[in-house]
Order: structure tokens, then sequence, then C-alpha cells
């Protein structure tokens, strides 16, 4: 019986990877994972047999790596950012579960840097108080839920951080989300878009909630909009905790 690790690889850079991550990539046999994130390592997992799929075929690369460590392979399985946030930790959990007990793999789960942390810190430090995080993307999740669990958000006065906005297929999410949001929000409630954060293409702007959803925006960035104590200030976002100064 093997073994196998899911990792988060960071938001892209190798500089954004753990040691640990590293060391357990270094180590497998089995490198497993979306064909664009693979691209991200590729130069630690030259000599490992890769098995590398496309979008929407999650399901079809995690059987494939659990069935090479049920098999006795050393197989990881890699996610972007941290792999327990809209990563692959779940769903190899799920089918590692469907195996016997007596030839069921061992799972360890390797944090990494989510893609809200790397935005975060790029536009300052928008998420120094309570925050959520939705994702946009109706293909797993029914878009009526996905827009109750905005307005609740907005109600709540959170910080809100945005995955997967807007994509070819979804472009007129984010534009039902910002009507929402602006029934419970200040027009002028500051919002940072990040594209790519740690990349050699990193960008980031930093609007409003009346206007952001002007910007480009794509599968790529994050959006993070702030409560009502959230500021800007010398180019950076900055939600303060409430210490008295």
């Amino acid at each position: 019986m093997g073994k196998i690790t899911v990792i988060g690889i960071g938001p892209g850079s190798l500089d954004e990877m753990t040691p640990r991550a590293r060391a357990a990539i270094e180590a497998a046999d089995v490198i497993a994972g979306f064909t664009t994130y693979i691209k991200f390592i590729d130069e630690l997992i030259k000599g490992r047999e890769v098995i590398g799929t496309g979008m929407m075929q999650e399901v079809d690369r995690c059987r494939l790596a659990v069935k090479c460590a049920a098999e006795g392979k050393k197989a990881v399985m890699i996610s972007s950012g941290d792999a327990g946030i809209y990563g692959m930790a779940g769903l190899v959990y799920e089918i590692a579960f469907g195996y016997p007990q007596e030839t069921r793999p061992e799972v360890e789960i390797i944090a990494g840097i989510s893609a809200v942390n790397a935005a975060a810190a790029v536009l300052g430090a928008p998420l120094m108080h309570d925050f959520v995080v939705i994702s946009l993307s109706d293909r797993l999740t029914p878009w009526g839920l996905i827009k109750k669990r905005a307005a609740l958000a907005a109600q709540g006065d959170y910080v809100i951080a945005l995955y997967n906005p807007k994509s070819k297929s979804r472009v007129k999410n984010i534009d039902e989300i910002h009507d929402i949001l602006m029934q419970y929000k200040s027009p002028e409630t500051p919002v940072g878009i990040v594209r790519s954060a740690s990349r050699s293409d990193e960008r980031k702007i930093i609007t409003n909630l009346r206007d952001f959803t002007n910007e480009e925006i794509d599968m790529f960035s994050i959006v993070i909009i702030g409560n009502s104590k959230t500021f800007v200030r010398d180019g950076v976002m900055v939600t303060p905790r409430g210490y008295k100064l």
C-alpha cells in the first residue's frame, strides 16, 4: 500500500512554495494535476511519471492518482494555492474512502499559500478582520445559493474575496453580485483586483465597489471587497483590526 500526498503549490511562483511541498514532489514517483499547474513546477518533476488532465477532468485525475498510490507508488496530487481551498484535498479523500481499509492508500495533505493570501499581500492588508471567500463558479454550486451567500456576507459587513469571478462563459455573474453588494455596502467601499498574484505578469488595481466591474477581470483574478472600515492610503488597501492608536 502506497501513499498519496495532496499539495498546495502556492499561487504560481516556485518562491511561494513551501519546503515541505517541494520535498514531497521531489520524493514522488507520480505527479498528478491540472496541466496548467503542472507547468508551474516543470523543473521539479523531470524523470517522473506525470498524470496531467484538463479543466473539468478533476475526478479522472484524482482516481488515477489514488489508484497509483493503492498500487504502492508514492503519488502527489497538486493544486494551485492551498489544496484544501477549492483544491483537490476533499476529492482525493472521497475517492480514497471508496477503497477497502486494507487496500486504501495513506493520504497526507500539505498546506500551501492560497491565492487569496497572495492577493491580499499584493494589495496591502485587506483581510485583517473577518472575511469570507466565495467562488462565483456555478459549475458545482447552484447560482441561487451563491447569490444568497454573497447577500448574507454583505449584510454582515464582511470583507469578501471572490474566486473565479469571471470567465468567457460566465460574463454576467459578477454583474449580478455587484448589484447585490451595492444594496448593502457603500459605493465607495474599496475593492482590490489582483491578477496572477506572485507570477511574472502580476497586476493590481484598487478601485471602489461602484466601478470595479468596469475593470479587466478574468479567471486569473482575485477580487477583494472591503468592509465599512476598509480604507486606501498610499496605494495600499487596509482593513483595521480595531486596535486603539
